[in-house]
């Protein structure tokens, strides 16, 4: 328990932060990366959203982990956790016209599917991961990848249609199940590691530096024109398509900050800054609908721009000032949290959907 609550508590408290940078600067910002506070929330493009479905998926196996070998008990948590994933997902469509990035109906259909992966072996999980890759992969040569978006405005233009629904949902959405579930498989891996055994931890940290360099590298070339016109433009795309040279940065970074998170968290386990980020970790859910609806009008309000969801149109703010409202809005949350966790052990919407899960 102190594992958990000093150390992927911690991680997402970071997630946390950076999905702050992303989404603010979305609606009202833009992601120049001239200036030195640009180039930060640069690097939180999708690295924000692996660790989260990351650890989302680690969270499904050490709950797992907790079932016993009899039948009964794993039909019983099979059925709880299909029934987080339907309240994930209906939350999402709740929310999808005010927020059209939403992330919680994909959850939803992340954890729907690993509901029934549960207790396989935990090599089944790569193999799952790397199907999902291949799949998406293999997608791009014969849909467009662009079909349903107006990439001009960021909106997907027939998204509450069959078609639209589901094609948004499994190959071309923000976070479409092909090929992000893939994260979700590799946290589910990750779930099934003896984190207390330091050598496997180490081992896991070099390996994720040892494939981001090389990626980089790699990507590097790209930039400077080394291959084919083609493969240039491929290794260079970033979020939509979800190239290969992406996945493998944003995965690599992401167990990168989870594995220095564990580390902190267990160097410092009484640590009360640490503890105060730990109680904002443990309050994700909450925090996602707080910021997409409070902190959208409050800085709608202070700007004097319209929200939309959208990419905003004319009228933009600095990353700098975007930076400024980041850093209070967070130590806001912070501050509600650890009062918040001095009564509560959970946050408002978690505590829901665990009792709508019983």
């Amino acid at each position: 328990m102190k594992e958990r609550i000093s150390g992927f508590d911690l991680a997402r408290a970071y997630a946390i932060f950076g999905m702050l940078i992303v989404n603010f600067s979305f609606c009202f910002g833009t992601f120049e990366t001239v200036s030195w506070t640009g180039k930060f929330q640069h690097l939180f493009i999708g690295n924000a959203t692996s660790v989260f479905i990351i650890l989302a998926g680690m969270g499904l196996s050490f709950l797992a982990s907790s079932a016993q070998n009899s039948l009964e008990e794993k039909k019983a948590l099979r059925k709880k956790v299909l029934k987080r994933s339907w309240f994930l997902f209906a939350l999402g469509l709740i929310f999808y016209n005010w927020w059209p990035g939403d992330i919680l109906h994909f959850y939803g259909g992340y954890m729907h599917v690993a509901a029934f992966l549960l207790f396989v072996r935990k090599s089944v999980y790569l193999w799952f991961a790397l199907g999902a890759i291949v799949i998406y992969q293999l997608c791009l040569f014969v849909i467009p990848v662009g079909t349903g978006w107006d990439f001009a405005t960021s909106k997907y233009l027939d998204f509450w249609t069959v078609e639209g629904f589901f094609r948004s949902t499994f190959y071309n959405g923000w976070n479409s199940l092909f090929p992000w579930i893939s994260f979700f498989f590799l946290g589910m891996w990750l779930g099934r590691m003896d984190w207390k055994n330091k050598k496997k931890k180490r081992w896991l940290f070099i390996s994720a530096i040892i494939v981001l360099l090389i990626t980089k590298a790699v990507k590097m070339g790209a930039s400077y024109g080394l291959y084919s016109p083609e493969i240039n433009e491929y290794m260079l795309t970033e979020y939509n398509p979800i190239v290969l040279p992406f996945l493998l940065i944003t995965a690599s970074c992401g167990v990168i900050a989870i594995c220095i998170c564990h580390s902190v968290g267990n160097w410092l386990p009484t640590n009360k800054i640490i503890l105060s980020l730990a109680s904002l970790g443990k309050m994700t859910l909450s925090m996602y609908i707080f910021h997409i609806t409070v902190g959208m009008l409050l800085l709608s309000f202070l700007t004097g721009i319209q929200y939309t969801g959208y990419y905003p149109v004319g009228k933009t703010i600095s990353s700098e000032k975007i930076m400024l409202y980041v850093g209070v809005f967070y130590a806001i949350c912070l501050a509600f949290s650890t009062i918040y966790s001095r009564f509560f052990k959970r946050g408002p919407l978690e505590s829901l959907m665990r009792f709508i899960s019983k």
